[in-house]
């Protein structure tokens, strides 16, 4: 191991040797904290300095400046930083503390001052080793110029080394953190959301039998003890909708959904998704209630529902445009699909310039057009309804136009937020549509559903009218914090194995 160290490496484990010869534990078990930088930076005044007389603080050291007898440190905890005061007599153990690194953990005891330029800092009284580092974190240097300019230098930028150490980002990054408690409230915020109303948050199945729910590609695996084959879930549907036909009349899941697809800004292989379920509730009624839980979560979590995202600006106020999926179409190309067969379809495609892959079907080719001509206009919250039967084969027929289903999808900023239908509970009709989609998987669609008998028993005992809709929870932080890349809201987004 030794010959693979660099000299900085060699050097701290170097450290680490005479510590442990001078009777120091490097990694010790606990330490009690009674404050945090924040709380002491907020809270302290020249006025109330007794009360703090006695505090202990802990956290990274980001900043050394060594006086001989005397020495300034930065430590940074989970909320902020803040300075402390170390000086040879008032502790113990001074000249060990030579030995130590930026990146060290330490946790210090002492009382709240100010420095003579105003500094609110920690002077120590005593000063324990937590962790020692044995591999440098990169610092930024700020550099002042005489006009004031300030230009950083060395900064942990490196977008692919970031994702791949993000424990190194968060330390050295610790502006991105907004980004993880944000999303950790949007989910807090859906979930009150929820059980305010009284729905059920349930676990369902991640190692499934059968996969279905959604047109997507499962991860497959065995399970040895039964020698059959798993997939992963690509959706809850399924089995949130047997609860539904069990009595429930509202469910709910945040789960983990894996679908073995291509990675880009917006796709990453292992993703997290809401679907919610409730009886007696169509889809006229659902995209009221996501427009309300979407201002809401706004409201509590960013305090505006008004977004800056990239250069677009984006309102979150309800209510939200409603636009056909065929209307739009024709408002964006002027071309009418109403009606048109397989081939006519292909005619419009190739017009448009629309690239075609040669086993998808007429529901397929509208999307196709959609996704070109249409979506990347959709700014504004848009919910686009009324899709045609074969892209929805788990929704119900439209009650006043043949050859749609209810449906709808919820795009912001061009990208699809959330995903509903009023649910088929049909049995009949369901396993037609999903007869269809095995013809459709044997022409070569490898996303086309199979056929779960399970579920189509379910639906035979009996399932009321129900609103379903799924929300992507990745792409609606995305949204909410500003970023235009998944991997920016994944703590570990999956990437490309290193060579």
């Amino acid at each position: 191991m030794q010959d693979q160290l660099n000299d900085q490496q060699l050097r701290r484990h170097e450290e680490l040797r005479e510590l442990r010869e001078h009777g120091v534990n490097p990694y010790p078990y606990s330490f009690d904290k009674t404050y945090n930088s924040t709380q002491i930076l907020s809270g302290f005044t020249d006025e109330t300095k007794d009360d703090w007389a006695n505090v202990a603080v802990a956290g990274r050291i980001m900043a050394i400046r060594r006086m001989g007898k005397a020495s300034f440190c930065h430590i940074q905890d989970a909320t902020g930083r803040i300075q402390t005061y170390l000086r040879t007599g008032d502790i113990p153990n001074y000249e060990d503390f030579k030995l130590y690194d930026i990146g060290d953990i330490i946790g210090v005891k002492g009382y709240v001052f100010r420095t003579k330029t105003g500094e609110t800092s920690v002077h120590a009284t005593e000063l324990t080793l937590l962790c020692k580092s044995l591999t440098p974190i990169p610092i930024a240097k700020e550099v002042e110029d005489e006009h004031g300019n300030k230009t950083l230098y060395d900064a942990f930028a490196d977008k692919e080394l970031r994702y791949r150490q993000r424990y190194t980002d968060l330390a050295v990054n610790p502006q991105i953190r907004d980004t993880f408690v944000k999303r950790s409230k949007i989910i807090t915020a859906m979930r009150r959301y929820f059980d305010d109303k009284g729905w059920l948050e349930v676990e369902t199945p991640i190692l499934q039998p059968l996969y279905g729910g959604a047109a997507a590609r499962p991860f497959t695996t065995h399970h040895n003890t039964l020698d059959t084959t798993l997939y992963l879930r690509i959706a809850d549907e399924l089995y949130l909708k047997r609860l539904i036909v069990g009595g429930f009349e509202g469910v709910y899941e945040i789960s983990k959904n894996f679908r073995n697809e291509g990675m880009d800004k917006t796709h990453n292989p292992e993703y997290t998704a809401m679907e919610i379920y409730v009886a007696y509730k169509d889809y006229h009624w659902m995209m009221e209630m996501v427009e309300d839980m979407i201002e809401t979560i706004a409201v509590q979590v960013l305090a505006t529902t008004e977004l800056t995202v990239g250069e677009q600006q984006i309102s979150l106020k309800k209510p939200f445009k409603r636009i056909s999926m065929l209307d739009s179409i024709a408002e964006a190309t002027g071309k009418q699909l109403r009606g048109l067969d397989e081939t006519q379809l292909r005619a419009i495609a190739k017009e448009l310039g629309v690239e075609l892959g040669p086993n998808i079907g007429a529901g397929k080719i509208i999307d196709e057009i959609f996704s070109e001509k249409v979506q990347p206009n959709l700014v504004q919250p848009t919910y686009i309804t009324d899709y045609p039967v074969e892209m929805s084969p788990l929704a119900k027929t439209h009650r006043s136009e043949a050859g749609l289903t209810e449906r709808f999808e919820l795009f912001i900023n061009s990208q699809e937020m959330a995903n509903a239908f009023s649910e088929l509970n049909d049995p009949i009709e369901q396993r037609d549509r999903l007869e269809t989609q095995a013809q459709l998987r044997d022409r070569g669609d490898d996303e086309a559903m199979g056929l779960d008998e399970d579920f189509l028993n379910a639906l035979e005992i009996g399932m009321p009218p129900t609103a379903g809709l799924g929300v992507g929870i990745d792409r609606l932080v995305m949204l909410m914090t500003n970023q235009d890349s998944i991997r920016d809201v994944l703590f570990f987004p999956q990437m490309k194995p290193q060579v």
